[in-house]
């Protein structure tokens, strides 16, 4: 892959198809938080292309609430919701909820909802979901556990249609004891480049220092999702070294440079230096570092029968950053439509708001910039 990036001037190419798809400067509000302040959210979830052509888009409301301090204090996740429009410059209509209550799973509570995603298949829709349930950690690890929070796991639902998701047949798909990966979350469902079904995840380990990205796949026919690894993209050794969190694949279309080579696959991922907000040295460089709840993104590219196997683009500095608020620019997700590629994100705000943002690239832009 490194032969391919450096000999074709590829790696620049797909620096600037990404740019060019997260553009920070014509992003439109597309979902705004509940309030504009600092801590209130929309995002963490995908937009799809439905049957007729529509699009789908899916997220959950965040409110002010701060799980790294444990004082339980604020709402935090406490709604996720799908939207639908007729086309990618459309008003985004609500058409399914789900509440902390609704959502509650093998008889434990939900503390907070926090990311999921949407998959269209043959018989219909699946929807994945993470949420942090009350529930203690491991025998003799109690005292690491903060008070008011709980640990994270992923449900999964199966409807014929969007309007009929039931969250009372919930049921828990990836959930674990063990420390090293106690807490996952941020399901990111995708068609595996080879056949079936890729299952991208987030983890944390119980003290939260790092937040990796894990697979799990499913063969096509069949329901249940088999672990493969914890972490499919190492953390990097610069603006990435805390955290990789993997947003989105998209497929790249065969043309222009690309139309010799191998099926390609670009990779959106989130990334921080710390997960903690860092002390900056007034004398420094001031840069935007990126800090849990605040992360800035990042690009990987992967060839698809190589896969998991993925190389690293944005080596030592993020590639997306907010021009405004704190920098903070994640959860990236695209669709492919017939005359272009929708991408939608969180996006700081000089507020320090995060609503979902999205911008519209043609076809035509894609191409000329692939050549």
């Amino acid at each position: 892959m490194t032969d391919i990036l450096e000999s074709s001037n590829l790696r620049e190419k797909l620096c600037t198809l990404g740019l060019a798809l997260v553009n920070q400067e014509l992003a439109q509000v597309a979902v705004p938080p509940q309030n504009a302040s600092d801590g209130y959210w929309f995002g963490g979830g995908n937009v799809i292309m439905d049957k007729d052509g529509s699009l789908l888009l899916c997220g959950r409301y965040r409110n002010y609430g701060d799980s790294r301090t444990g004082t339980g204090a604020g709402e935090r996740g406490l709604e996720f919701a799908i939207f639908r429009s007729p086309d990618p410059f459309g008003n985004w209509e609500k058409i399914k909820s789900f509440t902390k209550s609704d959502l509650a799973c093998n008889g434990l509570d939900v503390v907070s909802i926090e990311g999921g995603g949407l998959l269209r298949t043959e018989k219909g829709y699946e929807l994945f979901i993470s949420t942090e349930k009350d529930k203690s950690y491991p025998e003799g690890f109690e005292g690491f556990q903060k008070p008011g929070t709980g640990v994270w796991s992923i449900d999964w639902l199966v409807t014929d249609r969007i309007e009929n998701l039931n969250s009372s047949k919930l049921i828990s798909i990836l959930k674990t004891e063990d420390l090293a990966t106690l807490h996952i979350k941020d399901p990111v469902p995708v068609p595996h480049p080879n056949s079936g079904t890729a299952l991208l995840f987030c983890n944390h380990p119980f003290n939260w220092s790092s937040s990796n990205t894990g697979l799990a796949t499913r063969e096509s026919g069949t329901e249940k999702f088999i672990r493969v690894t914890d972490s499919i993209l190492q953390r990097g050794k610069a603006w990435d070294v805390a955290c990789t969190r993997l947003t989105e694949r998209l497929p790249l279309p065969r043309v222009g440079i690309l139309k010799d080579l191998p099926a390609l696959s670009l990779y959106f991922y989130d990334g921080a230096e710390c997960l903690r907000q860092l002390d900056e040295n007034p004398l420094a460089v001031t840069r935007t570092r990126g800090w849990s709840c605040e992360e800035i993104g990042g690009l990987a590219v992967g060839i698809d029968d190589e896969f998991p196997k993925l190389e690293r683009l944005s080596v030592n500095f993020p590639l997306f950053t907010s021009t405004n608020g704190t920098g903070s620019s994640r959860y990236v997700s695209t669709v492919v439509t017939h005359d272009g590629i929708l991408s939608a994100w969180q996006q700081s705000q000089n507020d320090r708001s995060q609503p979902l943002v999205t911008h519209f690239l043609a076809m035509e832009e894609v191409e000329n910039i692939l050549n």
